[in-house]
């Protein structure tokens, strides 16, 4: 009896990935939060948002009148001390000449030597008030601290800022981490070395990277276990953006069935397969297990074994026990 023309593959054990899919976020591991060291006026913002700057650069400057003032006091006072050193100088120098020729007693050329230590180290003192003073008006000049990009600037010029307000934050793009997080009840697959393929928007794969961190401790408010990856494609990613993360915790033989094969009825799975008893083929429908989406084909997990013929082409006109025969051409393997 000549049966219905069909399509069909002989399933074949292949390697199936057991993966999960999560939103991830990209963060830079050289983030810097810009705060001033001093308190006042904002007088003057030296960047823009976006832009880069390396360490050392001014970022923002700080109005500092009493600062400025105190400095220009301790300037002044040090020309009288220097002054004072210089005289003290010389008069131990004239009492030194006198000793020398016996016009001037021992104990005048001590008290002469004396003045000229304290004058210099009263000289040195106001040297190092003028070292401090300087150093605190640096704290009024804020520069960064390390190379990065300039993020928001929140704060605008003439606002007074304190020693807990952000002026801004530093971003290095070069170095990233992918932070994910997976729900505790995958823990027991988490492990160093897992691969996480980083996935564009349409589902393409754009970087594939490992685990390089896993938390010892559960986030109370989400439970999920906290994995990091570095992310050496930097140049396509920005800090703080959320991307598709796959993790990859095994893989093991399974098998793998087209789309097109399986139809859906009443919420399972049926696909059919090619029997042959006594010299006739005829289509067996059988219920399968299936789980996720790999590629155009579902991975099975119950209802199917290597070697069972799946009838892909031809479906919408066979039902079960009807004869069929199998072209020879598209038959194969998967």
């Amino acid at each position: 009896m000549t049966g219905v023309p069909v399509d069909a593959i002989t399933l074949e054990t292949t390697s199936v990935e057991q993966t999960a899919e999560f939103v991830g976020t990209i963060r830079s591991r050289r983030t810097t939060v810009i705060q001033p060291q001093a308190e006042g006026f904002l007088v003057r913002i030296l960047v823009r948002s976006g832009t880069r700057v390396t360490a050392g650069t001014p970022l923002f400057e700080i109005d500092a009148p009493a600062e400025r003032a105190a400095l220009a006091a301790i300037e002044s006072t040090r020309a009288a001390r220097e002054a004072d050193a210089e005289f003290a100088r010389q008069q131990a120098d004239r009492a030194k000449a006198l000793l020398a020729v016996g016009a001037m007693s021992q104990q005048e050329f001590e008290q002469a030597s004396t003045a000229l230590r304290t004058a210099e180290a009263q000289l040195r003192a106001v040297d190092e008030q003028i070292r401090q003073q300087q150093a605190q008006l640096a704290y009024f000049r804020v520069v960064a601290p390390a190379a990065g990009v300039v993020g928001d600037v929140p704060v605008r010029v003439g606002e007074r800022v304190t020693r807990t307000t952000v002026l801004t934050t530093l971003d290095d793009n070069s170095t990233l981490e992918l932070y994910v997080n997976v729900p505790v009840q995958q823990a027991s697959l988490l492990r160093l070395g897992l691969p996480v393929r980083i996935l564009s928007s349409s589902g393409e794969v754009v970087a594939t990277e490992s685990v390089n961190y896993v938390s010892a401790s559960v986030d109370d408010a989400t439970q999920t276990i906290l994995i990091k990856t570095p992310v050496r494609s930097a140049g396509q990613f920005r800090t703080e953006q959320t991307v598709r993360a796959v993790v990859v915790f095994a893989e093991a033989p399974g098998l793998i069935v087209p789309v097109v094969a399986a139809t859906r009825i009443n919420g399972r799975y049926f696909v059919f397969v090619a029997d042959t008893a006594d010299g006739a083929t005829v289509a067996r429908q059988r219920a399968i297990e299936v789980g996720r989406v790999v590629g155009n084909g579902y991975v099975v997990t119950s209802g199917l074994s290597a070697g069972d013929r799946l009838i892909v082409g031809g479906i919408q006109k066979i039902g079960d026990g009807a004869p069929v025969m199998i072209m020879p051409a598209a038959e194969g393997g998967q």
